[in-house]
């Protein structure tokens, strides 16, 4: 059975780019969007917690996603996340994603008061139920301080519009029984698990790192794709210095990529407050990295 892509197989988390003023910089998320399709990112995931949702305006996050939706809509596949603790909130948030263009809708699972699997479930269904557009379940239990069950996610399967998981439960066991049992489309929100997840059965991944880097991290899923396993693990190893350093390093993605992506000269901006800048020492560290990523002689000239 082939594995089902519905928004295809390299996604980035994508920053919401702001101003120096800390406003939203809409030129500046147009600008980012249309270089990472270029790089071969074939979706966008928006206002998730890389794009700090936490502290943006639900007036902001329709703008992002109107504005990246009118600049890479029908070249990649545009998903808004529209997670909260509140259903009746995240129904809101979900109308305007959809009325702004968006392709399909991440949705995290409540977070903060742990509502047992019924009513998780439950709160799925009724967006799934309110939605025109698929959705992707954001299976994130370190975050929300709840699972979706392996149990739960078989019973999601079954509604029509729920088509997809971005999975950062850390249990291979647990995906790869769901992924052989339904039609969902695994995608990792873990960069370490990228490839581990792919050879399962996984659909791809949404990753941070790609904000900066897409080719090196789409080049391991493509070599695998092609049989070169072997080669497909050698590129892997070469992204995991910098993905390291981004997602282990003790800061939260969002400020490891502004920070990359300023020393890139790239649209980022700050982070919002209570968010702070990385220093100039792990921007220098974060930029060597992504050097001797994309300029390694041992990396093929598409990474370059």
């Amino acid at each position: 059975m082939s594995t089902p892509r519905p928004f295809g197989r390299a996604l980035c988390a994508m920053v919401t780019p702001f101003t120096a003023d800390g406003g939203l910089d809409l030129p500046g998320a147009r600008e980012l969007a249309a270089r990472l399709v270029d790089e071969g990112c074939d979706g966008l995931v928006l206002n998730g917690t890389t794009g700090e949702s936490p502290t943006t305006t639900d007036a902001e996050k329709t703008a992002l996603v109107r504005a990246v939706c009118d600049e890479v809509g029908g070249r990649a596949a545009v998903v808004a996340g529209v997670g909260s603790a509140d259903t009746r909130h995240t129904l809101a948030l979900a109308r305007a994603a959809e009325q702004a263009g968006a392709d399909g809708l991440l949705v995290v699972s409540p977070y903060y008061s742990r509502p047992p699997q019924a009513d998780v479930e439950a709160h799925f269904l009724r967006i799934a139920d309110a939605s025109g557009i698929p959705l992707m379940l954001y299976d994130i239990p370190g975050r929300t301080g709840t699972r979706v069950e392996p149990a739960t996610m078989l019973r999601l399967a079954a509604h029509p519009r729920v088509v997809a998981v971005k999975d950062c439960a850390y249990d291979l066991l647990g995906s790869s029984k769901v992924i052989a049992r339904t039609s969902l489309a695994y995608y990792s929100g873990c960069e370490e698990l990228n490839l581990p997840l792919y050879a399962v059965g996984g659909a791809g991944f949404v990753s941070t790192v790609a904000n900066a880097a897409p080719r090196p991290l789409r080049a391991a899923l493509d070599a695998y794709d092609a049989g070169a396993v072997t080669e497909s693990v050698r590129l892997n190893q070469l992204t995991l210095p910098l993905a390291e350093l981004m997602m282990a390093s003790g800061l939260p993605g969002t400020v490891t990529a502004k920070a990359l992506l300023g020393a890139l000269g790239r649209p980022g901006g700050p982070v919002r407050e209570p968010l702070r800048p990385a220093g100039r020492e792990t921007a220098d560290g974060l930029l060597e990295a992504y050097g001797e990523l994309v300029g390694s002689t041992a990396a093929p000239a598409m990474l370059r």
